[in-house]
């Protein structure tokens, strides 16, 4: 049997990306003791498995965590490894205890703590922040026949680049940013198929990200006021029209077909019956919170989410999830978007461990 090895601290976050650096941040501020596990091996979070030409949908100011500017990058919307080195930067310069690479394999309650255990590890922290993001648990919905298909099937999670599709037919499934931007690289050295739920909504060419954020704010600002207000059409899962999405406009294969009825082991099955050999899929389908280390707690939904007010665990008022999507804030899982949801985090965190030292 292990023996644990213990330690006390104020706060534990799990995770090592945008969402755990920007609550970081906000605790840091207020004198708080906090370490970050993360179960990476270095700096980025889950832009490091993002694929090679991944491009954000804003301007690098507009792409920044709280306190310090994304710098300049060499085009207006900033790269993968742009973020990368920018997430990489910002950890150093804060000087954040991180500790890792760290799984955590579960929490447990005990009485007013929770104990946080990695192995023969063990952090028994007064309040976590669950941070843990999306990217490991890619989400690929259930066609009839996907487990007899022989083909390639491949999630977004996992894509790279387009040289494995070359000379190949390639059904790429998803309407959003993911989606075209994949198919608008995959479609320069193959024949691709783009199949989506409804027709792919696309924003004007004027439209990127810091409009679509600064729109969200109108809505929460106008929504906790009791005001309704008029806003053109266009919302954060929309497409946005980047350079490689226009320049695939242009050869003409921004188009989209409705969803298949079935796979066999090499083709799809259409709607009407008919049949079309297919070689490879690219699931670009989203992703579920990677929630698993919450099981002891059990307070998981039906849905996999976890019941909460503002970031707040309903359940377990000691514990918050920042940065896993509207569930917990407008815009939380965008660079820009998390820090209004961090700092309020850091806010509440402070409260209750005041309260605590009251008590």
């Amino acid at each position: 049997m292990l023996t644990q090895v213990r330690t006390d601290i104020d706060v534990v976050i799990i995770g090592g990306g945008q969402a755990a650096l920007s609550t970081a941040y906000f605790l840091n501020r207020k004198k708080i003791s906090f370490v970050i596990l993360d179960d990476q091996n270095q700096a980025g979070g889950a832009w490091q498995h993002a694929w090679e030409s991944l491009r954000l949908f804003s301007p690098n100011t507009w792409s920044s965590l709280s306190g310090w500017l994304m710098p300049p990058t060499a085009q207006t919307y900033p790269t993968r490894n742009e973020v990368i080195c920018y997430l990489t930067a910002y950890e150093q310069r804060y000087q954040f205890p991180i500790i890792r690479p760290v799984h955590v394999d579960r929490i447990e309650a005990q009485g007013q703590y929770l104990d946080v255990f990695s192995g023969e590890r063990c952090w028994r922290a007064k309040a976590v922040v669950s941070a843990t993001g999306t990217w490991s648990q890619p989400n690929i919905p259930e066609y009839e026949g996907r487990d007899v298909f022989q083909g390639i099937q491949l999630h977004s999670a996992h894509y790279q680049n387009a040289e494995p599709f070359q000379q190949k037919k390639v059904l790429i499934v998803g309407g959003g940013n993911s989606g075209a931007q994949i198919l608008a690289e995959v479609s320069k050295v193959t024949e691709t198929i783009w199949i989506t739920q409804t027709p792919p909504q696309f924003l004007s060419d004027d439209v990127d990200g810091r409009v679509l954020f600064l729109r969200a704010t109108e809505r929460l600002k106008a929504q906790q006021e009791g005001r309704v207000i008029e806003q053109p059409v266009g919302g954060l899962g929309d497409i946005v029209m980047i350079d490689s999405v226009k320049e695939a406009r242009a050869r003409g294969v921004l188009h989209s077909r409705s969803p298949f009825q079935s796979l066999t082991q090499n083709a799809v099955i259409w709607s009407d019956g008919t049949r079309e050999d297919v070689d490879a899929i690219i699931w670009c389908t989203g992703f579920k919170a990677s929630l698993g280390h919450l099981n002891h707690l059990q307070i998981l939904e039906q849905n996999n989410t976890v019941a909460v007010e503002g970031t707040r665990a309903l359940k377990q008022p000691n514990l918050w999830l920042v940065g896993y999507g509207e569930w917990t804030g407008a815009a939380s899982a965008t660079l820009i978007g998390v820090s209004r949801t961090a700092r309020n985090t850091a806010d509440e965190i402070a409260q209750y461990l005041e309260n605590w030292q009251a008590a």
